[in-house]
């Protein structure tokens, strides 16, 4: 998968911590998925639906 214009971001909750996920979510038909300490690394890509579907199992 070529994630090349993925804009990626973290939650401003995260403050200066490095030690985060980043979301990629303005690339057509995926969610991007990586680890804040290792841009270079592997990423996951989720389905949109899917992407909506984990968000809403997670505890507000």
């Amino acid at each position: 998968m070529d994630l090349t214009g993925a804009h990626w971001r973290k939650s401003s909750r995260s403050g200066q911590n490095d030690m985060c996920v980043e979301v990629a979510t303005n690339l057509p038909g995926l969610v991007g998925v990586r680890d804040s300490k290792d841009p270079a690394g592997p990423a996951l890509t989720f389905d949109p639906y899917a992407w909506r579907v984990f968000l809403a199992t997670l505890p507000r």
